[in-house]
């Protein structure tokens, strides 16, 4: 989404990593060491948690999340929330383990230190200057596909 200002055209963006109706944070489970990502969508200047994906399902079992379970079409496996959580700002507590990150449109943006942690806080907003770089693993593969995840597979 574009929008017209005086010193030029801005983007949608979280934190600078440009968006077009939704983003992912892309994370490495601490305990069960596999990739998965909370799913949100943006209206607005606002964002929605919609569902959790992960390649193991123990991830979703581990954060005992209302909702109905299914497979993506990537064979991940999804939570979509019962209650959806909205959010026009949110804090994160990340660190070099976990590895959170922003993901949109195949495009990266770490939000993790080197070393130890930091807290990050996420807003929507229009910006002239955007960030982000291609996608490395993890958050390259096909789990990480957008919000297209909320499109179960056939077979669910």
């Amino acid at each position: 989404m574009a929008l017209g200002s005086g010193g030029g055209v801005g983007r949608l963006t979280v934190n600078g990593l440009p968006v077009s109706g939704g983003f992912q944070i892309g994370y490495v489970h601490s305990i069960y060491k596999a990739p998965a990502a909370e799913v949100f969508t943006v209206e607005g200047r606002r964002f929605t948690m919609r569902a959790v994906v992960s390649e193991n399902e123990s991830v979703l079992d581990y954060y005992a999340l209302e909702g109905a379970r299914s497979r993506t079409r990537t064979g991940a496996w999804m939570v979509r929330l019962a209650e959806p959580a909205t959010y026009a700002e949110l804090s994160l507590l990340t660190t070099s383990i976990g590895r959170r990150t922003l993901l949109a449109g195949g495009r990266c943006l770490p939000l993790f230190p080197d070393a130890g942690a930091a807290e990050v806080r996420l807003t929507v907003e229009q910006t002239l200057e955007v960030r982000g770089e291609p996608c490395r693993p993890p958050y390259d593969g096909a789990m990480f596909g957008g919000p297209s995840h909320l499109t179960t597979s056939p077979s669910s």
